[in-house]
């Protein structure tokens, strides 16, 4: 749906723009009507929230977009969830968890994935600028995993004031005032499908952003980051065959094999976290002694 926008003569960080507020002002309606209470953000977690709506929101959807803009939408989401690995990373050396073997093993799997999709013996094949976007997606697609895990706040409200936030964040790069909005009104036409920009722009906003936010926030909370980034995995096949019907985006043969590298080291890293629990620290209880002994 941002290809159409971008036919239309959008920018990708207008799109970006448009799609952040919204969902943001949507969701900011609904619940304000609906559910009041989910709005109400805790006095301590007003840096939480501003990192969710600064990392797990503008920043996966901005550098996204502008990778697509370099890349095509199959290879920038394969790139994007090398997350899952950033995930393991993070959970061995911040948190200091002990993982099994599988984990790295996964990890570096999907590296030697990563770097048949990119056709690193021909010199890098794809375009570097947008590797570099796709890979800074990546890091914030792993911030919105370990964000959304053990949440203690209303998902709902996370999500409505991360897009608001993330809207304002943008404004001063997407500079929305410079937006033509004459172009909602007409159809735009790539490889060969017509679609009515608005409606796009709508399919975007509202399943692409607000149910899939809401969805994913809370599959993560029911399933831990580590099962919800694999399961994530998902969308990769789901857009790549998507981008090919609609877009004309068909992968070559090195993305294709590389692609499955990838997903199946993502997949054995991540199954590995899962299964993986801290271990409890034993706590020495101090033997006390009395005159008697006791």
């Amino acid at each position: 749906m941002a290809k159409y926008l971008g036919a239309a003569g959008l920018t990708a960080l207008e799109s970006v723009w448009v799609r952040m507020a919204g969902a943001g002002l949507i969701l900011l309606l609904v619940l304000a009507v609906f559910r009041p209470g989910a709005l109400r953000i805790p006095r301590d977690r007003l840096g939480f929230f501003a990192a969710y709506a600064v990392i797990a929101v503008a920043g996966v959807q901005a550098l996204f977009f502008l990778a697509i803009t370099r890349l095509p939408v199959g290879v920038t989401l394969l790139i994007e969830y090398t997350a899952p690995v950033l995930v393991v990373l993070w959970v061995r050396f911040i948190r200091r968890v002990r993982l099994p073997r599988a984990a790295y093993l996964g990890a570096l799997v999907a590296v030697l994935g990563l770097g048949v999709v990119v056709e690193v013996w021909q010199g890098l094949r794809l375009d570097a600028l947008g590797l570099v976007l796709a890979l800074l997606a990546a890091a914030c697609c792993a911030g919105y995993f370990l964000m959304s895990e053990n949440l203690h706040v209303d998902p709902l409200g996370l999500v409505s004031w991360g897009m608001i936030g993330a809207a304002l964040v943008l404004v001063p790069v997407s500079q929305p005032w410079g937006i033509d909005w004459s172009a909602f009104g007409r159809s735009a036409t790539v490889n060969g499908f017509t679609l009515p920009v608005a409606g796009a722009a709508a399919w975007l906003i509202v399943v692409a952003t607000v149910v899939a936010y809401i969805a994913g926030v809370t599959a993560v909370r029911r399933l831990s980051a580590a099962v919800g980034a694999t399961v994530a995995t998902l969308e990769v096949i789901g857009a790549a065959m998507l981008a090919w019907i609609l877009l004309g985006e068909s992968l070559g043969v090195y993305q294709i094999v590389g692609g499955a590298v990838v997903l199946l080291g993502a997949l054995l890293a991540q199954t590995a976290t899962a299964s993986r629990r801290p271990e409890p620290v034993a706590v020495e209880q101090p033997v006390l002694t009395g005159v008697d002994g006791r």
